[in-house]
């Protein structure tokens, strides 16, 4: 069947992309290697939070959206985006081993006038010195002259209802000046706004830019976390007076670690590709060691605040995390630092439960669990590793006998207690 579109990967980047372009009237296959989810997504539900399954379904009984297994689809499809995961290996350098997979199949699809747009998040030179090699070779084109090749980062935030994927700035960086007007027409069709840059190389670097400028600010304000927990200055109210400069200063908060699947992991790109060039990126591989350590430190501060305040060790104390996900109000635990905040209280002997209202159970590095009603009084010790805006931290900390809150989610209410520390 004729398609406007498709898309290669249905997850947290491809399906609400392939929504935006349905809703401005363009038709969309999604391609998956998971049956069970493109029999999903044939049925019309959604399990993408940011796409609501009513509306999603809408969409798929008006034959704007289909989804199946068969990469022979792509053949009749006029553009091709590709939205998978570019995940790292145990030593942290770039894992591209489903990306080049999957544009080995593409490459026996490609015909003369196809566009083809990377959205994966990858280190520079990924579009030009990998996709290209691959498509030309099983193809027998020329990408060019014979069809277009563009690089286009995904700018996904999971949970933002302000900005979606319609209305943040898709910056778009093609092999030629053709390749970039092609993919740019493209986007202008569904996307607010396009910008253009000179290189897929540019767009490449761009995307990382992005997350490590956070990374970076948010090891700093971490940093500052700990140094503040020794001079016994609250660092919220340092970052809130801070905020209040109408100038030079962007306000980051503190936390446990980074979470998502995109700051813990796309500076690690940009390091492993600078050594090639005889280069070492020390102030980001800096961010990532303070940021990697936080859970660490957080371990601490709840060991500290039970021997202080209850004269107990971790070891046999009951605890519970309040909160797993990697940000509040959704269900992604991409990467969230709670998994390893909880591997860590279980090593030190505590018996550790968690609730969250968005993540029923889950399974992650040898850490399975279920999420447990929520009753703070049960526990010695209540960890606010998320701050989910549904629960009421007022209650919270009348209820519990000893709160460690590594949000400032108790403090947001003015209200304090001896129970609590911050870190």
């Amino acid at each position: 069947m004729k398609r406007d579109v498709a898309i290669v990967g249905a997850g947290y980047v491809g399906l609400p992309l392939s929504q935006t372009f349905a809703r401005a009237g363009r038709t969309v296959v999604l391609v998956d290697v998971d049956a069970d989810r493109v029999a999903q997504l044939n049925e019309g539900k959604s399990y993408i939070e940011d796409v609501a399954s009513d509306g999603f379904a809408q969409l798929v009984e008006s034959g704007a959206i289909s989804a199946t297994t068969d990469y022979d689809e792509l053949r009749e499809a006029d553009a091709i985006l590709i939205a998978l995961p570019t995940p790292l290996s145990r030593q942290r350098e770039p894992d591209l081993t489903i990306l080049l997979a999957a544009t080995t199949e593409i490459s026996k699809r490609l015909r003369k006038g196809h566009l083809v747009v990377l959205e994966s998040t990858t280190y520079p030179g990924t579009t030009r010195e990998k996709l290209q090699p691959i498509l030309e070779e099983g193809s027998g084109l020329e990408a060019g002259p014979d069809f277009h090749l563009a690089f286009s980062p995904e700018r996904v935030d999971p949970g933002n209802r302000h900005w979606t994927t319609k209305s943040v700035t898709k910056v778009v960086g093609g092999i030629d000046v053709a390749s970039a007007e092609a993919a740019a027409a493209l986007y202008r069709s569904a996307i607010d706004t396009v910008h253009l840059v000179s290189s897929p190389e540019a767009a490449e670097l761009t995307k990382l830019l992005e997350n490590i400028f956070r990374s970076v600010n948010i090891a700093l304000v971490n940093e500052l976390a700990q140094l503040c927990d020794r001079m016994e200055i609250d660092v919220w109210e340092v970052v809130e007076a801070a905020a209040t400069k109408p100038f030079g200063f962007m306000s980051f908060q503190p936390g446990p670690g980074l979470g998502g699947h995109c700051i813990p992991i796309d500076p690690f790109y940009l390091t492993w590709k600078a050594r090639e060039y005889g280069f070492y990126t020390e102030f980001i591989e800096l961010a990532g060691k303070v940021n990697e350590s936080m859970p660490y430190y957080c371990r601490s501060l709840v060991s500290q605040a039970l021997n202080h305040s209850r004269q107990r060790s971790l070891s046999g104390s009951r605890i519970l995390v309040l909160g797993v996900a990697y940000k509040p109000d959704i269900a992604d635990m991409r990467e969230s630092p709670a998994v390893k905040l909880i591997h860590l209280l279980k090593n030190a002997g505590s018996d550790v439960s968690y609730h969250d209202p968005y993540i029923s159970e889950f399974e992650e590095n040898g850490v399975e669990m279920r999420s447990v009603p929520l009753d703070p009084g049960a526990y010695d010790c209540v960890v606010i590793v998320t701050d989910h805006e549904s629960v009421d931290y007022e209650q919270l900390v009348d209820d519990a006998q000893l709160v460690v809150d590594l949000r400032n989610a108790t403090g947001r209410s003015g209200k304090h207690s001896e129970k609590v520390w911050r870190l």
